[in-house]
């Protein structure tokens, strides 16, 4: 979605190649195997610093599970890095039967954003600094706090770049 909306995108698998990007995505996926991926490529402590540096970074779906404050259901050894100010439930949406898609209203967007939300984390807290951009039934699903914006869907897999674009505009 990066490079569809003009964007160059490389993987970062390492910490030489985190060090060398100015932005970062961290994706959707299963968030405690992430933790336990960014533990054995020594990527933890390197990520740790970047996002206490102010990196600007989107997280989508366990992205955002990981950029959190807190995991509420979390693996006692899962990683939380507070780079927003958000409590999280892991699949608080529900397990994989209960995906869904959905058209969103989001602040700064001039049509609905088409939501794809597959085990999605749901919202419990979000702090004062947070600005909720989008919700569903009353739960915020799209949040930013300076550089960094989060969605508990996957825009990804819409084939929409609008958020994407957001991204790149609003926080780098």
């Amino acid at each position: 979605m990066l490079q569809a909306v003009g964007v160059e995108a490389t993987e970062v698998r390492t910490p030489e190649q985190l060090d060398s990007v100015d932005a970062l995505v961290m994706p959707g996926g299963e968030s405690t195997t992430m933790s336990m991926l960014l533990e054995f490529n020594e990527l933890l402590a390197p990520l740790a610093t970047r996002l206490a540096g102010g990196i600007a970074v989107f997280g989508t779906c366990a992205g955002m599970i990981l950029l959190s404050r807190e995991i509420i259901d979390g693996r006692p050894d899962q990683h939380a890095f507070g780079a927003i100010d958000l409590r999280v439930r892991r699949n608080g949406f529900g397990r994989q039967i209960d995906s869904f898609e959905i058209d969103l209203d989001v602040c700064g967007l001039d049509a609905p954003y088409p939501a794809v939300f597959i085990r999605a984390p749901i919202v419990e807290e979000a702090g004062p600094d947070v600005e909720v951009l989008a919700s569903v039934d009353g739960r915020p699903v799209l949040c930013r706090q300076g550089r960094t914006l989060v969605a508990a869907f996957h825009p990804e897999l819409s084939g929409d770049g609008r958020l994407h674009t957001f991204f790149v505009e609003r926080c780098l």
